[in-house]
């Protein structure tokens, strides 16, 4: 594996598929909030409709703007000895991933990321999975291999030191 000292950005296809994700929890949260503002609506205050628009809106602020802040930061690196993500809307997560911890490395794409070219890279190690998402399909591939071969080394050079 190439030493890479700068960070990578995801490709701006990231927003979209996240758009399309968002879109579809605040369609579901939408039937959700007003079926049941429809069957008990009569039983309920009034102050209960004013309730559910507000989250209703609070819901859609955010869909329009966590893409964007998410998208800006962003960033993911991987080096000889690690792999390193930083991501986050509201809370900013720095997960650092040791290889030689890596147990097992997976490319995954759902339907939309599917749809859009795009894949996630999932690493596992004994301490949980840590993610690189938003990857063209062809750079989550690229990853995922050399991440595997990488690991594939340390394995062989430990069982010859044993």
């Amino acid at each position: 594996m190439t030493e890479n000292t700068e960070y990578k950005r995801l490709n701006p296809k990231c927003r979209i598929a996240m758009y399309i994700g968002y879109a579809v929890m605040l369609a579901i949260l939408a039937i959700g909030e007003f079926a049941t503002l429809a069957l008990f609506g009569k039983d309920l205050p009034s102050w209960t409709w004013i309730i559910c628009v507000a989250i209703f809106a609070a819901c859609l602020v955010y869909a329009v703007i966590a893409p964007i802040i998410f998208y800006r930061r962003y960033r993911y690196i991987i080096t000889s000895d690690k792999v390193d993500v930083r991501r986050g809307i509201i809370i900013v997560r720095h997960t650092v991933v040791p290889i030689e911890r890596i147990h097992q490395v997976e490319v995954v794409s759902g339907p939309i990321n599917n749809m859009l070219g795009l894949a996630d890279v999932n690493i596992t190690t004994a301490g949980g999975i840590a993610t690189i998402e938003y990857l063209e399909k062809d750079v989550a591939d690229t990853v995922a291999e050399e991440l595997n071969k990488v690991v594939e080394k340390i394995l062989k050079d430990r069982k010859k030191n044993d």
